[in-house]
């Protein structure tokens, strides 16, 4: 049970043998994208793999989608500049009746950790600790899902 998720994607490039492929043309990456939603322990609450060029909104929505039934008690969204348009806080209002606060950076250009901000980048952190998911090696999409959901089942196995 959690009141508060943060949420936030990552540009993952392909290998050769990937079927889906897309280019996200911010991060200048061709490849996939793993959209994810943490607790405030760095948890994983739900996930959605998708082509690159797919919207960081669109994916965030898309994982909340998938697992809306277990996020009832979600009472606020964290996100950073890249979810800032209304239509996004509207469905995640719809959806899971949680309000969307967005983390926005003080000054361009200059470093400052975000509050609660690194608790999902830290999430990344500890997926690419796990070998196979440094880039993508899959050609299904939903192959990619389950080693994601894998390295956090043993990331919680490892905690216990």
């Amino acid at each position: 049970m959690t009141s508060f998720l943060i949420v936030d994607a990552q540009s993952v490039k392909n290998t050769d043998s990937a079927d889906h492929k897309g280019y996200d043309a911010g991060k200048k990456v061709s490849g996939i994208k793993r959209h994810i939603a943490v607790d405030t322990q760095g948890l994983l609450h739900a996930i959605a793999i998708t082509t690159a060029e797919v919207t960081d909104r669109k994916g965030a929505l898309q994982a909340i989608d998938r697992c809306a039934a277990n996020l009832s008690h979600v009472q606020s969204v964290l996100a950073d500049g890249g979810y800032v348009e209304q239509p996004f806080a509207q469905a995640v209002k719809d959806k899971l009746g949680a309000a969307v606060q967005i983390a926005k950076r003080n000054e361009l250009h200059t470093f400052a950790v975000i509050p609660q901000r690194w608790v999902v980048e830290r999430s990344f952190a500890w997926l690419e600790k796990c070998r196979r998911l440094w880039k993508n090696c899959e050609r299904k999409l939903n192959t990619s899902l389950q080693f994601v959901h894998l390295a956090f089942l043993v990331l919680l196995i490892r905690r216990s």
